[in-house]
């Protein structure tokens, strides 16, 4: 398709909508970015973008600037809550070195000037309520769980609570701990962190069974000494980190089935509006990057939109569910509330990283060895 003369609209400036943009953008589309706030913000949080997904952004030719943002991940480390260290999963052990923990407001930040710089146009504090109604040859909905477009091409797909509920909070650090993220696991609850901004920061993401239902929502408000308390009973090196806690958001996880049509007419969706994932493998920003390229790669290579679309989902949406599928059993794992299952669980571990360090870290090649662009050199501005 000739895209020096395709439209396009997205809804959304996150991750995925930005990054879809650049990577239109570069390829001589015209875009415009619909976002409903005032300003290109983030809440403050921290994500972790693997090298499949820092291959999409070196892809975009934003590969230095995340370097010079991040922190390089070199180990992930399993602890028990109370036992302390149980497993070093090596992170220099996969094939690419490029794995990063960023503050999000730094990803959106590189991603917006991206987008800026290829030209795109940002319409803020625009709010999209009928996406039909935007003149441009093709919208895509970026625009995340609740998104407009999902809802036009699917109707309502109604999710489920999980009875989990997810805590995230950003504290001060000393950089002490450099490159490390730690998963300290009990029953019934589970607290990832892991250093940003140099190891001036780390941020945490705690994660507790619960019946009871709480709002989905990144912005809800939590209470510190609630967080506290309800992990109260892990060690003196968890308690440190939650002392440092002012303020924290609360959201509960809701299981969304993923989409069914992804695109049809001038319509398309990527990112968490085409298939929200449970924070458990990390992989929300680095799925979204990869269907930002695969989106405008499909749109560059196929002679109309009906064809792209079709390319696109045919693309993304087997790996897409498997990896939805991955984190949604993942969390068990870390919550083990039997006695004898969950020391058998970790002695496995322990032995594991003891013998064959390596198998250990292949395992995950399916997601982090794979590569969208095919190692394509960084698109440049014509």
């Amino acid at each position: 398709m000739d895209m020096q003369n395709l439209t396009i609209a997205i809804i959304g400036a996150g991750i995925g909508g930005l990054a879809a943009a650049r990577a239109c953008a570069l390829r001589g589309a015209r875009v415009t970015v619909y976002e409903q706030a005032a300003e290109i913000s983030e809440v403050g949080a921290g994500l972790q973008v693997s090298p499949n997904g820092f291959a999409v952004l070196r892809g975009l030719g934003l590969g230095d600037a995340v370097r010079a943002s991040g922190v390089q991940g070199g180990a992930v480390a399993l602890h028990d809550y109370r036992r302390g260290p149980v497993v070093r999963l090596d992170l220099t052990q996969l094939a690419t070195r490029d794995y990063w923990f960023l503050h999000r407001a730094d990803l959106i930040e590189i991603l917006h000037r991206g987008a800026l710089e290829a030209g795109v146009h940002i319409a803020l504090g625009t709010r999209v309520a009928d996406p039909a109604a935007l003149e441009a040859d093709l919208v895509i909905g970026a625009d995340g769980l609740h998104s407009v477009v999902r809802k036009a091409l699917n109707g309502t797909l109604a999710p489920f609570f999980t009875r989990q509920v997810a805590w995230r909070a950003t504290v001060p650090h000393d950089g002490s701990r450099m490159g490390e993220a730690r998963v300290h696991m009990a029953p019934h609850r589970h607290l990832v962190s892991y250093p940003l901004r140099g190891g001036t920061q780390l941020n945490l993401v705690a994660v507790e069974e619960r019946s009871g239902w709480t709002e989905e929502s990144w912005s809800a408000a939590g209470d510190p000494e609630e967080l506290r308390a309800r992990f109260a009973d892990f060690g003196a090196d968890v308690q440190a980190m939650l002392a440092r806690v002012e303020t924290v958001g609360k959201w509960g996880l809701f299981r969304h089935p993923v989409a069914p049509i992804w695109g049809q007419g001038r319509l398309t969706v990527l990112g968490d509006a085409a298939h929200p994932t449970l924070p458990f493998m990390a992989q929300g920003a680095s799925l979204a990057l990869e269907d930002a390229w695969v989106l405008a790669d499909a749109l560059a290579t196929w002679p109309d939109l009906a064809a792209s679309l079709g390319a696109y989902q045919s693309a993304r949406e087997g790996r897409a569910r498997r990896v939805v599928e991955a984190a949604n059993g993942n969390a068990w794992k870390y919550h083990i509330s039997f006695k004898p299952l969950r020391a058998a669980a970790h002695l496995s571990l322990k032995l594991g990283g003891a013998i064959a360090p390596a198998r250990m870290m292949r395992r995950f090649d399916w997601i982090y060895g794979h590569d969208v662009t095919g190692g394509a050199p960084p698109l440049t501005l014509s």
